[in-house]
């Protein structure tokens, strides 16, 4: 199996997990002399089961990436930790650029209340483009050797 279609079975056993739950909890609680549409009980099983499935794929796919090299002296778990914080960093950037534009209403503003910018927004927004490119560039490549590298 490669390692591509472990992380897609990964997002399908969270999903089922979610609707488990939903169905578990909609089931757990009835009006006097009703039944339940599904035994609670059961779904509770099977959730337990779901869960056992979710935690094998999960340890597989942790070992994989911990030994699987994207690049010379980069595995796959340092490159995914730099592509979340290339992503964190963006917001990051992008948030204060946001926060010193504002938002401008005429109804509270008066002439003692004017604000003005603190930071180089254009600079923020041109440093956020750079990050989102680089993270994009690093998720591409992690995607591509999902597709080529065998789940251990």
């Amino acid at each position: 199996m490669k390692l591509a279609e472990a992380l897609i079975e990964r997002a399908n056993l969270q999903r089922r997990l979610d609707a488990l739950k939903v169905r578990m909890n909609a089931s757990a609680r009835v009006l006097q002399g009703d039944t339940p549409a599904e035994d609670a009980m059961l779904l509770l099983e099977e959730y337990e089961r779901v869960a056992s499935d979710l935690l094998a794929v999960v340890r597989r796919i942790n070992g994989t990436n911990a030994v699987t090299e994207l690049e010379p002296g980069v595995n796959l778990v340092d490159a995914i930790v730099a592509r979340d914080l290339l992503r964190k960093r963006q917001q990051a950037y992008s948030d204060l650029a946001d926060a010193a534009v504002g938002k401008s209403d005429r109804y509270y503003q008066t002439a003692e209340s004017r604000f003005s910018r603190a930071v180089d927004v254009a600079a923020l927004r041109k440093q956020a483009d750079e990050l989102g490119r680089e993270a994009r560039e690093l998720d591409t490549r992690l995607q591509a050797a999902n597709w080529t590298i065998e789940l251990r």
